[in-house]
């Protein structure tokens, strides 16, 4: 059993699961007043408690906290389910992230992830970061919504993306410009983890390196910085 606190991640489940709870309420803030009224609202019972309780279960509550089978309980689905799914869609955007280990970074990447329209994020089984409730806040909420599949094999994996007809991009500061790729159609973007960038194998399955330019004088972009601003050429160009 775990607990929500944060308002955004309590609200985007409610909208998204119903069915979770009981909300916890030890003091009822506007805020939290409006959190009530969307559980009531889904039909998830809400439970008033002390705040010396509260404090107990969820020490980083703010009056409100929600309870959940799971923290990190995202939409989950296979990678053979998502293509078979895929019927004739011209346009899909897979997203394969690569030893993202900080639990910041990932949350941030989901929340990128569902403001610009990704199909499917595609994770390794064990290797990605695990705190999931830091990364159920760092995005305000977007892992009730963004599909996550979890494959034991990435490179295996790309290559069945690419029996499916996708492309796959590799980021990474040796690439061209992202702007001169056509990234229509169907794409898989790999984002390597912090510091090593994409791993050898997965880095052989790419059709091409994409870069961001960039004119600072630090070396590269954070990951969660730089998927925003991918996500958001690749949107661009489908417009």
């Amino acid at each position: 059993m775990a607990y929500l606190t944060g308002f955004h991640v309590i609200e985007e489940r409610l909208k998204a699961a119903g069915g979770a709870g009981p909300l916890l309420v030890a003091k009822a803030g506007p805020r939290a007043r409006e959190i009530v009224a969307l559980a009531v609202e889904h039909k998830v019972r809400v439970e008033r408690v002390g705040a010396f309780d509260l404090d107990r279960l969820a020490p980083d509550h703010r009056g409100i906290a929600l309870q959940v089978e799971s923290v990190d309980s995202g939409v989950a689905l296979s990678l053979e389910d998502f293509v078979n799914g895929l019927g004739k869609k011209a346009n899909a955007l897979v997203v394969i992230l690569d030893e993202i280990t900080d639990p910041h970074n990932y949350g941030a990447i989901l929340r990128s992830c569902d403001q610009f329209s990704v199909d499917l994020v595609l994770t390794r089984h064990r290797r990605i970061a695990k705190h999931a409730e830091v990364i159920s806040k760092t995005s305000a909420g977007a892992t009730a919504w963004v599909p996550v599949a979890e494959v034991a094999n990435l490179p295996r994996a790309a290559a069945d993306l690419k029996d499916a007809g996708f492309w796959i991009y590799g980021a990474d500061m040796s690439g061209e410009a992202v702007y001169t790729k056509d990234l229509t159609g169907r794409v898989a973007l790999i984002l390597g983890g912090e510091g090593a960038g994409i791993s050898r194998l997965l880095r052989e399955t790419c059709d091409a390196l994409v870069a961001i330019p960039t004119h600072g004088r630090l070396d590269s972009l954070n990951v969660s910085v730089a998927a925003g601003i991918l996500f958001y050429e690749i949107n661009r160009q489908r417009a």
